[in-house]
């Protein structure tokens, strides 16, 4: 038997995070390691992360779950995209749809042959070559058909909305299957060990002690571990990024099921809006130094489609990253590790991603120093990537409107993103670094959405002639808008597919 390996892994905290972390990891080690999750009744998880992007498929897949019980389950519906509203300018509207974006058929991308004969007036919009934002648009959904090939019908992309505290309820019972052991209890105390001040211990209210090797903090944003007892402390980005707070509401549902997010640019901030099968999930992220708390809970209550099924509840925040996520011999996952406020829903996925480092990076009795700090390297590059993007929607905005918007406009951002605007300020250029989460289509969509200037294009899209580029971006906006006709409506194919129990 190997004696180096560790054998109890605690997790601190629930929610969202902490039970994602204990079914995957009841999953992968197979009962061959000791899972405990703690978690105390008494205190609030934050569970407003109700809507995802299309990797979560992955994540429920490696679990084994089916796609339609999971939806019932947790009264989900499905997202294709996410549309923003006055994000340019005002009244300007655009989506981030899923997927792909036309039919990459010639010498360089589909989006070169369009920037040239858009920036001529020539071709429609970007939208009409995206089948899950036509989809959106029309209100239509069905997934992927992989039978058939050299079809729009073959690249629906699509991810998912759902009520986050029924998806840890749902992952609960999952994870208790495969033999993770809950404890209800207050944490007062955390043991450490004198010699390097690892954590070897938890003491909860009730005095019973819980020892463990490796312990994953999912307490949110107190971060009970990894902050709280090893001081590893927290990088700011409210200079980037300053919204600071947010109200979450839910309210009744609207006639139409949309099957996608919307945010919706305030004065100060921004409202998203997560229909889910019994209800809408909404939210104003704001900032506190441009409008007041009372003011942004006016804004969100009377833009709502329906009326309030609770009262407004506030939540603060500090946009920003742990400097370790894993220090010592605790890792921390979801908001005990950093917070980016969730404009293009990464909050769930930072969870899965984190947690399939941790299992890549699996540690023994010796917690390899090496193998840390790549995990932390790693960490560092998705979160500074992820919040590139997000900076990118406040950049580009031309609202003259309010002194938040012109400070975002006028602010100075990250040289990363500097350069990946001069590229595409040029020539229309789109880059992807490292397999950063936000692919090419992307950053085009929110390019192209903000009103980006392009000066010029790719110089070998003149090897073809205009009337065959012409024809042939003619002809994939034709096969698309044939596509969604034949495709259900998306109330329809819930109701069909996965309608949850009316309570």
């Amino acid at each position: 038997m190997n004696t180096n390996l560790i054998r109890d892994v605690i997790i601190v905290g629930g929610g969202t995070s902490g039970w994602m972390t204990a079914a995957a990891l009841a999953r992968t080690l197979q009962g061959q390691y000791n899972i405990r999750l703690v978690e105390s009744d008494e205190i609030g998880i934050v569970g407003v992360g109700e809507a995802t992007i299309p990797m979560i498929q992955r994540f429920n897949h490696v679990l084994g779950i089916d796609e339609n019980d999971f939806l019932r389950e947790t009264q989900g519906t499905f997202k294709l995209g996410i549309e923003f509203v006055n994000w340019g300018k005002l009244g300007d509207r655009y989506m981030h749809g899923f997927g792909t974006i036309g039919q990459d058929t010639y010498t360089v991308r589909f989006d070169q042959y369009w920037q040239k004969y858009n920036q001529q007036g020539k071709v429609a919009k970007l939208e009409e070559y995206s089948i899950t934002r036509m989809a959106a648009k029309a209100n239509k959904f069905m997934p992927a058909n992989r039978e058939v090939e050299n079809s729009p019908l073959n690249q629906i992309a699509h991810a998912y909305h759902f009520d986050a505290s029924l998806y840890a309820k749902y992952l609960r019972k999952y994870a208790e299957k495969l033999g993770v052991i809950r404890t209800e209890g207050k944490i007062t105390r955390v043991v450490q060990r004198d010699t390097d001040g690892f954590v070897t211990g938890l003491v909860l209210e009730d005095g019973t002690t819980i020892d463990g090797d490796l312990f994953i903090d999912c307490s949110g944003f107190r971060g009970l571990l990894i902050e709280q007892t090893l001081h590893t402390g927290y990088e700011d980005w409210t200079h980037y990024l300053p919204c600071d707070r947010a109200i979450a509401v839910p309210c009744e549902s609207a006639p139409t099921l949309l099957p996608y997010t919307r945010s919706t640019a305030h004065k100060a901030g921004w409202q998203w809006r997560i229909p889910l099968q019994h209800r809408i999930g909404n939210g104003h992220v704001f900032c506190s130094q441009f409008i007041s708390e009372d003011e942004a809970t006016a804004c969100l209550l009377a833009n709502l489609d329906g009326k309030p099924l609770a009262d407004p509840r506030l939540i603060k925040f500090t946009t920003g990253m742990r400097k370790q996520a894993w220090n010592k011999n605790v890792v921390a996952i979801g908001l005990a590790g950093g917070f980016l406020e969730p404009l293009e829903s990464t909050s769930i996925h930072l969870i899965q991603t984190a947690i399939a480092r941790l299992i890549q990076f699996f540690p023994s009795r010796e917690f390899s120093q090496i193998d840390i700090k790549e995990y932390n390297r790693q960490s560092r590059f998705e979160f500074e990537r992820i919040r590139d993007f997000v900076i990118l929607h406040y950049k580009l905005n031309q609202r003259d409107d309010a002194d938040f918007w012109k400070n975002c406009a006028a602010m100075a951002v990250p040289d990363s993103l500097t350069h990946k605007m001069e590229m595409y300020r040029a020539s229309g250029r789109l880059l992807r670094v490292d397999d950063e989460l936000f692919a090419e289509v992307g950053w085009l969509q929110v390019f192209e959405g903000q009103n980006m200037p392009v000066e010029g294009y790719h110089a070998l899209v003149d090897l073809q002639t205009e009337v065959d580029t012409l024809e042939y971006l003619e002809s994939v906006r034709d096969v698309i808008k044939k596509c969604v006709n034949v495709m259900p409506d998306h109330a329809a194919y819930i109701a069909k597919h996965c309608a949850a129990p009316r309570s």
